[in-house]
């Protein structure tokens, strides 16, 4: 069997990240699950960060949430629940290097950078440390060129 590249070892984080992602959104968010859904998906269309072909809803988003549905959630929700939690005055934190991974990520999804250190100049302050690693890691991974 070959070797697979350093890439997917990091993507393998990100798609084990993501549930977490959306586990802070619906902890965080303000409102239940149902319009929490809503603004997730209106917010992905005003902001230009996907096109959800229909608003989910909020068993959706639970499900979303649990620790083995990675590879379900639609990356416009991941790009969005970043976008969100990033601008939350509470300014919340990733709890796991797999959720920080997720985060930088759609950091960079999210937002044109020529290098990587504009892109981590840019994160906010409270941001910087904990993403330090996982978004060095994103910036060799969108490098590769990545088609996802």
């Amino acid at each position: 069997m070959t070797k697979t590249m350093p890439q997917d070892g990091f993507y393998a984080k990100v798609r084990r990240g993501l549930p977490a992602l959306i586990g802070q959104w619906l902890a965080l968010g303000q409102g239940d699950a149902e319009r929490l859904a809503l603004i997730l998906a209106e917010t992905a269309r005003v902001a230009k960060l996907g096109q959800p072909e229909a608003t989910p809803d909020g068993a959706t988003l639970n499900a979303w949430s649990a620790p083995e549905a990675g590879d379900e959630i639609p990356l416009w929700a991941a790009r969005t629940a970043a976008f969100l939690l990033i601008q939350m005055p509470a300014r919340p934190l990733p709890a796991s290097d797999d959720e920080a991974c997720a985060w930088a990520y759609c950091w960079l999804r999210n937002r044109s950078f020529d290098d990587h250190e504009s892109a981590e100049a840019a994160l906010p302050a409270h941001l910087r440390g904990p993403l330090a690693a996982p978004l060095r890691a994103a910036w060799i991974d969108r490098q590769g060129l990545r088609l996802i």
